[in-house]
């Protein structure tokens, strides 16, 4: 019986979004499944998927919290123009 764990920043898809929606969860739970019956052979019934949301102040990547390493991200961008 597998068991898979996903962490996702607790941010939507838009820019409105506080939370990735029931239906967004749903799909990843969907695909994360079939996945590993295409490859492992797992059936479904056996297969569960436990999604952790994370606020943003508690996740982070190279020594800065997760909105300060991607504001560092946009200000190292080229610029167009």
């Amino acid at each position: 019986m597998p068991i898979v764990t996903i962490d996702i920043t607790k941010e939507g898809s838009t820019p409105a979004a506080t939370a990735a929606t029931a239906a967004e969860k749903a799909a990843i739970i969907r695909g994360v499944s079939q996945v590993l019956l295409d490859v492992l052979n797992k059936p479904l019934a056996s297969t569960y998927v436990v999604i952790n949301e994370v606020d943003t102040d508690n996740w982070g990547w190279g020594g800065l919290p997760t909105l300060e390493y991607r504001q560092a991200l946009r200000d190292a961008a080229p610029k167009d123009g």
